[in-house]
Order: structure tokens, then sequence, then C-alpha cells
């Protein structure tokens, strides 16, 4: 059955940093995005951070948030089927709840519609 499983998050004061990882299991299609979503509470989801591979194994794009460009970034280890989002420099701003995805067919990464596969979460609080 395809899995996915997130892990790293937690409380942190402003300025610190977090890693978060996604370890991803029962896939066999190719994915074509993958990638972090937040929703605080009230609020909509955001795309956070995605690669965008178009099926294919040795080449994706990478796209970022206004709101986390510069602190964050998002790296695929493909051998180890796991996803990072690496997030620095943290603020308040950033507490919410992040989610992995996945999507096994083209389409467009910035919308959480496209995305097949969802973990559960792992809350980030920053104060």
């Amino acid at each position: 059955q395809v899995q996915l499983v997130e892990s790293g998050g937690g409380s942190v004061q402003a300025g610190g940093s977090l890693t978060l990882s996604c370890s991803a299991s029962g896939f066999t299609d190719p994915s074509y995005c993958v990638g972090w979503f937040r929703q605080a509470p009230g609020e909509a989801r955001e795309d956070v951070a995605h690669i965008d591979s178009d099926g294919r194994s040795d080449f994706g794009t990478s796209s970022y948030a206004d709101s986390v460009k510069g602190r964050f970034a998002v790296s695929l280890n493909s051998a180890k089927n796991t996803l990072y989002l690496h997030m620095n420099s943290l603020k308040p701003d950033d507490t919410a709840m992040y989610v992995c995805a996945v999507a096994d067919s083209a389409g467009d990464c910035y919308s959480a519609s496209e995305y097949n596969y969802w973990g559960q979460g792992t809350q980030v609080t920053v104060s």
C-alpha cells in the first residue's frame, strides 16, 4: 500500500532550524510532483515547496513559496525514497501542520488538487 510518513516536526524558537523528512513506500508509478504543503488553523493550505520532475528520475525543478524562499530548501533522495524540507531562520508565521504529498501524473505542482497521495502531517511550532 502507498504510504507517506512525515517526521522531524517540533517546537523551536524563532531563528532556529528544523529538517522534516517524508518517507515513501509502496509506490510503483513514477512521481511527477513531490512537495510539502502547510496549513495553519483557519487558513488555506499553502504550497511551501515542491519538485516537478514530469516523471523523470534524473531531473527535477524546485519551486518555493515567496514566504519561505531563501530560508527553506527541498531535496529528494530517490535511492531512499525520502523527501526532505530543510527549514532555517524559522519565524512564528511558519507555525503550521506540514504535510508531504506526491502526484503520479502530470499536472500543476502548485495545486494541492493535483496530488494523489498525502501523509498525515507533522506539526511545526515556532515561538
